[in-house]
């Protein structure tokens, strides 16, 4: 591949998951993800900080999207439901054809400690800015910040559940029936 070709950022995501994969994240240097992208260290170090981070790319549009479709939900909208928005339009940006690459991006996080850790903060980010959006819509605490990490945990398994082999739903499906059986089983414990 030419240096100059477009697309750098998904072309060096790519390369590091494929590394990751064959060889393990510990093993794989930012220049052999590079040199898999066709691209240079400078040119992986302008799109992303470290190796880490190569694999949550896209955070930031991942909150923008669930703060602007929860603070555009309907005025009615109760928390629940506004977060339900908010997965949907997050569900949205995610084109089935990514399903493989998903399924590989959960194996690679998986097994490294690292990684996970990373996931967990990225998981925090998420709820954190749905807490944001419905505390700017008026929703009060404990309830702001529990409707969103019941959304941040339905859209992890509906996550998990769309990149499975045997699965054929739509991510915004699994993830508004996720969202029902946190619901549900949240209003069990009482």
């Amino acid at each position: 591949m030419a240096r100059w070709e477009p697309n750098a950022r998904e072309r060096l995501v790519v390369a590091a998951l494929d590394l990751f994969a064959e060889q393990g994240y510990d093993a794989t240097t930012v220049r052999q993800i590079a040199d898999r992208a066709g691209l240079t260290r400078t040119t992986f170090f302008r799109h992303f900080p470290d190796k880490r981070e190569v694999l949550f790319a896209g955070q930031d549009t991942h909150a923008r999207l669930l703060s602007e479709a929860i603070g555009t939900a309907p005025g009615a909208a109760g928390p629940l439901e506004a977060v339900g928005a908010g997965l949907d339009a997050l569900a949205a940006s995610f084109p089935a054809g990514r399903r493989d690459f998903g399924a590989r991006l959960l194996a690679v996080v998986a097994h490294h400690p690292e990684l996970r850790e990373r996931a967990a903060f990225k998981h925090a980010g998420l709820a954190g800015a749905m807490a944001e959006a419905l505390r700017t819509r008026g929703v009060p605490e404990p309830s702001a910040s529990l409707a969103a990490e019941l959304g941040a945990r339905a859209f992890d398994t509906a996550y998990a559940r769309w990149t499975a082999p045997d699965n054929a739903e739509p991510l915004g499906l699994l993830a508004g029936e996720a969202l029902t059986e946190l619901r549900d089983a949240a209003a069990a414990l009482a």
